[in-house]
């Protein structure tokens, strides 16, 4: 059984839900999907049906993150509003779903969806995937729980590296730090993915359900915190000037010229 809106499409299957991220070409999140993929989320946790949690994007993309223009077309943009009404819910939506998620990284994943993906409690990539922090390049700070998770998987160290740098994480160099767990050809991402969905559907759900509560306590107990205290960031940075031309550059595709103002 499939049901599709315009940005996300879903599919039932012998206890998996497929939740496909799908706006051409790079699978970028406005409100809409947002709001979207949390129905989805919501969907699968009342669905007693459901046992296991396939999330992937269409296309060559994963997700590219925030849409862009959304943010440039809205006047008296608040980015802490905008959090606290797409990315904070389906963050927290992921971690308190007693069911397992699994990201399938088709493509590039960026941003907000760089978050959403650590959330998921495991991660698939096609040898083709690059994950890129990418909220400096806009002038941006980490949010959607980047500055947790990824920390968290990787090492404070590595992880100020990429987000200070921005430089993209190959899927090889992803599975060598942790970031992801399993690297296939991208032609064989579909089907492995789907075996091992469907793996996880046939296990212990209630096991599986109070591990993922343990994991959580352990490791992710200031998780609300942290979403709240980056929207609180978040504001302050999409007001600098630093913003302002990270936005405006990668619009005209030219180089950034954040020295002018520092």
């Amino acid at each position: 059984m499939s049901t599709a809106s315009q940005s996300v499409i879903t599919a039932s299957d012998r206890g998996v839900l497929t939740i496909t991220l799908n706006r051409p070409k790079a699978n970028a999140f406005n409100t809409e999907m947002s709001e979207a993929a949390q129905a989805a989320f919501k969907s699968a946790e009342r669905d007693r049906a459901v046992r296991c949690v396939l999330l992937t994007g269409s296309g060559g993309f994963f997700s590219a993150g925030q849409d862009v223009t959304e943010v440039k077309d809205e006047q008296d943009f608040s980015f802490r509003r905008h959090l606290q009404r797409t990315y904070h819910p389906l963050v927290l939506q992921i971690r308190r779903l007693e069911k397992p998620v699994l990201a399938a990284l088709n493509g590039p994943v960026a941003g907000a969806a760089l978050g959403i993906a650590l959330a998921c409690d495991l991660r698939i990539a096609a040898d083709t995937a690059r994950l890129v922090v990418g909220f400096i390049g806009i002038g941006l700070a980490p949010d959607s729980a980047v500055s947790l998770l990824l920390p968290a998987m990787i090492g404070l160290g590595r992880a100020t590296e990429h987000i200070f740098t921005n430089r993209p994480i190959s899927a090889a160099e992803a599975l060598s730090m942790g970031l992801v767990n399993r690297v296939v050809p991208a032609a064989e991402l579909p089907e492995r993915a789907s075996e091992w969905a469907q793996e996880l559907a046939n296990g212990p759900l209630g096991a599986i359900g109070l591990s993922k509560r343990a994991l959580n306590k352990a490791i992710l107990g200031q998780l609300e915190q942290v979403l709240d205290y980056e929207a609180h960031l978040q504001d302050i940075a999409g007001r600098g000037a630093e913003h302002q031309e990270g936005l405006k550059a990668f619009l005209e595709k030219r180089p950034r010229r954040f020295s002018d103002y520092s």
